[in-house]
């Protein structure tokens, strides 16, 4: 590349950065350190707000920076010679603060961040791959840097965002819609639509040079119809049409890379034992189920757990189910170590459904020594005394 060629690539980004809306102020924000020994990392899935986050970040530090885009046609030819170039542009702006979007798109970029943390630049730092940032921020930054994880709007902001109240109704709305800003503002369907195809064909299939991405997709098809389920490898492979069960394990990994899915595993003391239960599958964001579902069911329960999860993981990753005696579940345990919670999640408590989610919590209160659990629900509010056990059923919307 030039080095003209980099610098209006610079220029252009950050007057177009700078064009943007301010965005609504992000409840991660007020935890980012204000450091230069370190460099701050913010992964996450594409669109979620990345970028608005660091620009708020820049901006209560009141200093100036060069801003650059990896992930930009202009730098599909960007090599490791390339850096010297951006060395000279950086040196020319007599800046401290250095901010790379989507920074897993550059080759060698967890040397060129090291060698400007040592020469004393703060670093700022997004990414859209989990695997990839770790693996490098392990392999070349052990101690040098500070990861962050930010996930598109909770329900709380979307709350703050859409100036709506909190309470079932808008409760529905959020789980009709999701917390992609842009979504948000413009209403256009199309925008997490073509989200989903980027990450499927961009992220995924060309990085990793998926030949098959028509299975690809129909695997991903199927679970985000299926939010909330149990997931054996070994019976989708007929279902989707991927061939074995260790690539549709492969195919996992690479959509849990790219944020677009979580896999929470059964509790077992025993790692060997969790390894070996089947997982359950979430997804990250309402929005992408509503919007890229084959399913004609709106399965609110599900969606519901779904909810819950993505709230809970907001605060956590010690996340597990629970599978007690004869086939009964508890949705979440929560930091089993620590301050251990039982969470049962229904989207009504009828006479149905209420001997099984209150049995399954029974044997998850039992088994860790627990008196008190919680039943989420749409839209009830009770408290249940049992086998001296106390169980309180809260509106998800009042507890998130």
């Amino acid at each position: 590349m030039k080095l003209s060629e980099i610098s209006e690539i610079c220029s252009s980004q950050k007057a177009f950065l700078n064009s943007q809306d301010p965005g609504l102020e992000r409840s991660l924000l007020m935890h980012l350190p204000d450091i230069k020994t370190h460099a701050l990392v913010i992964s996450g899935i594409r669109r979620c707000g990345k970028s608005t986050l660091l620009r708020q970040f820049v901006k209560k530090l009141e200093r100036e920076f060069i801003y650059l885009n990896f992930d930009d046609l202009r730098m599909a030819d960007f090599t490791k010679a390339d850096y010297s170039l951006l060395d000279k542009v950086i040196k020319d702006s007599h800046v401290s603060v250095l901010f790379f979007d989507e920074i897993q798109s550059a080759g060698h970029w967890e040397l060129y961040v090291r060698q400007k943390l040592e020469e004393g630049f703060q670093l700022l730092i997004t990414g859209s791959n989990a695997s990839l940032l770790s693996r490098e921020l392990g392999t070349h930054l052990t101690g040098r840097h500070i990861s962050k994880e930010l996930f598109p709007f909770s329900y709380q902001e979307f709350c703050n965002f859409k100036n709506y109240s909190t309470g079932h109704d808008s409760l529905y709305n959020y789980l009709e819609n999701g917390g992609f800003p842009e979504y948000l503002k413009t209403g256009n369907i199309e925008i997490l639509t073509q989200l989903q195809t980027d990450i499927l064909y961009r992220d995924i299939a060309v990085r990793y040079n998926i030949r098959d991405a028509a299975s690809l997709r129909r695997l991903f098809l199927f679970i985000i119809s299926n939010p909330s389920q149990k997931i054996t490898p070994s019976k989708l492979t007929a279902v989707t049409g991927v061939k074995s069960a260790t690539t549709v394990l492969e195919y996992f990994s690479y959509f849990e890379a790219a944020y677009l899915i979580h896999l929470v595993p059964c509790f077992a003391w025993s790692i060997k034992a969790q390894s070996l239960a089947p997982k359950k599958i979430y997804i990250a964001d309402p929005g992408i189920i509503k919007t890229g579902s084959i399913s004609f069911s709106e399965n609110n329960g599900a969606r519901l757990e779904n909810f819950v999860f993505c709230t809970l993981r907001n605060k956590t990753t010690d996340i597990y189910y629970f599978s007690g005696k004869n086939d009964v579940e508890c949705d979440f345990i929560i930091n089993p170590h620590d301050q251990i919670q039982c969470i049962q999640v229904c989207w009504e408590l009828t006479t149905d459904n209420q001997d099984r989610e209150i049995k399954g919590l029974l044997d998850a209160l039992d088994f860790f020594n627990q008196n008190n659990g919680v039943i989420l629900t749409y839209n009830t509010e009770d408290i249940i005394l049992t086998a001296g056990k106390k169980i309180e059923v809260i509106p998800a919307w009042k507890w998130a």
